[in-house]
């Protein structure tokens, strides 16, 4: 579903910063054209990860694939939650999610549009990312479920 609220707030904060910043993003099914940002309409899942490697800071909706695979790399992380008011999502649950998150080091909750900025702008001046997470189970994980499974 289109998140042109996303883009929009990304392509301002692009021009308040004098070029200064090079931004790449996927952006959907849009007919927004950003000037100060290279957009691509989609990544297949392995280009999507090596353009969060490459990256300083990640810029997404809440949803778990690009908060995890950010994780991953350690990346800081900005979110924006889509909201089914909007028609961004079927509802809700990316603002419980983007709530959760706001209580994780190296995420940075923009609630709505107009707080994207700041949010970036907070990302930027601190110098550490997420954890890094593994993008595998962990052994105990593995083991209790099936412990589960298995009883």
């Amino acid at each position: 579903m289109p998140f042109d609220r996303l883009i929009l707030a990304l392509s301002d904060w692009a021009e308040e910063q004098s070029n200064s910043v090079e931004i790449f993003s996927q952006v959907g099914n849009t007919d927004i054209k950003p000037a100060l940002m290279k957009a691509v309409s989609s990544l297949s899942p392995s280009a999507f990860r090596n353009a969060v490697q490459d990256a300083e800071i990640v810029v997404a909706h809440a949803g778990m694939g690009a908060v995890l695979t950010a994780m991953e790399f350690g990346k800081r992380l900005v979110v924006l939650p889509r909201l089914g008011a909007l028609q961004e999502t079927r509802n809700d649950h990316q603002v419980a999610t983007a709530d959760w998150l706001s209580h994780k080091p190296g995420i940075y909750v923009a609630m709505c549009e107009s707080e994207l900025g700041r949010a970036i702008d907070r990302a930027r001046s601190e110098p550490l990312g997420t954890k890094e997470i593994s993008p595998f189970a962990t052994p105990e994980l593995i083991a209790a479920l099936k412990t589960y499974i298995l009883s």
